[in-house]
């Protein structure tokens, strides 16, 4: 018998929500410390009870060392994004065709010096690239649905042609009727053989 799936809200028992927030505080270090082991990363959890007490695992010998870490990631972070915004507002706001775009990008990429770009500029050609590229996927998948819907219109009215075709066949076949469909007879030797098309 297979586990059932537990729904994921907030469990209302108080004593029931204690066992399964100690279980889970457990097997959340213990996949913490086997994440840091296997990829020999730096790893800190930080967990605050309803209580207040507080539970924590790092692999290295300093957990304030990896948040002090984290702040000044996210502090430098915060920077590049402002300055990189700022930039591309400036620069880069009045542009609002995919060939413009794109001529942009290739006029960055035929520049001699690309190993010289700045990073900055390396992620204004890559936000370029991507919006052009979207805009192309788009404008591709726009093209193939209606190639698409032409080609279910075609089968469509070839169904209908189809059917109307056999119904005329059924009709003159119930009816026997020779008109000027009936098939053409070709007379070989003494005998007469009638052709049938159908």
């Amino acid at each position: 018998m297979g586990r059932r799936k537990v729904e994921i809200k907030r469990i209302q028992e108080k004593s029931c929500r204690q066992v399964a927030f100690c279980k889970r505080r457990k097997g959340l270090l213990k996949k913490a410390k086997a994440l840091s082991t296997l990829c020999d990363v730096a790893v800190a959890v930080v967990i605050f009870s309803n209580s207040g007490k507080l539970y924590e695992f790092s692999n290295t010998n300093s957990l304030t060392g990896i948040l002090q870490r984290y702040e000044s990631h996210v502090e430098a972070e915060k920077e590049i994004s402002a300055e990189i915004l700022v930039e591309e507002h400036s620069k880069y706001s009045r542009f609002m065709t995919m060939g413009e775009l794109l001529q942009t990008a290739e006029r960055h990429l035929e520049e001699t010096n690309v190993d010289g770009l700045a990073v900055t500029d390396l992620v204004h050609l890559e936000n370029e690239l991507r919006t052009a590229l979207i805009q192309a996927r788009s404008r591709k998948t726009h093209l193939l649905l209606e190639s698409v819907k032409g080609l279910h219109e075609k089968e469509k009215l070839l169904r209908e042609e189809n059917k109307l075709l056999e119904d005329n066949i059924a009709r003159i076949k119930k009816n026997g009727t020779v008109n000027e469909m009936s098939p053409p007879h070709i007379i070989c030797g003494q005998q007469r053989v009638t052709v049938n098309f159908l």
